[in-house]
């Protein structure tokens, strides 16, 4: 009896990994056509970006020269980085369906006494900064080194190099 039931709970976890992979080829394929365009400074810039926040094209009005260069420098950074919120916003409402078709979906754990929850050991993923390069923000967000006081043998080797010569 129980081997009939474990049967029947991996057909229908086969028939939801099928529907779960058509669903996710498709999601694929809406979210590689996504793009997201931003204005900044009056409208004077416009940026384009892509699926993956990429920038893709900038376009200027006849009046951006009114602008100083820092002032056009600020407002691509900004509003590079708010399109690519917009677009990743748009792919998590793609992903959202099929985020809601896995909830319904029973886990390993409830299937198989003593196997582990594999969404549980997912790691997550830490935010990306959006600081820029050599800021104190940027500084103080990177992890400590995984090892202390251990000495640099390059410097060391290099210290015998120069004896040497």
């Amino acid at each position: 009896m129980s081997n009939e039931r474990l049967k029947a709970d991996a057909a229908m976890m086969m028939e939801a990994l099928s529907e779960q992979m058509s669903g996710i080829a498709e999601i694929q394929r809406n979210r590689a056509r996504l793009t997201a365009t931003v204005s900044a400074c009056d409208k004077r810039i416009f940026v384009t970006v892509n699926a993956d926040g990429i920038l893709i094209e900038t376009k200027f009005a006849d009046d951006v020269k009114d602008l100083s260069y820092e002032e056009i420098a600020v407002a691509m950074t900004q509003s590079v980085q708010a399109a690519a919120q917009k677009v990743q916003g748009m792919a998590r409402e793609l992903m959202e369906p099929l985020r809601e078709r896995k909830a319904r979906l029973p886990r390993l754990s409830e299937m198989l006494e003593g196997a582990p929850d594999l969404g549980s050991m997912m790691p997550t993923v830490p935010p990306v900064s959006t600081a820029p390069p050599g800021s104190r923000v940027r500084h103080h967000d990177e992890p400590a080194p995984a090892y202390e006081n251990v000495e640099d043998f390059r410097s060391r080797r290099s210290m015998i190099n120069d004896t040497d010569r």
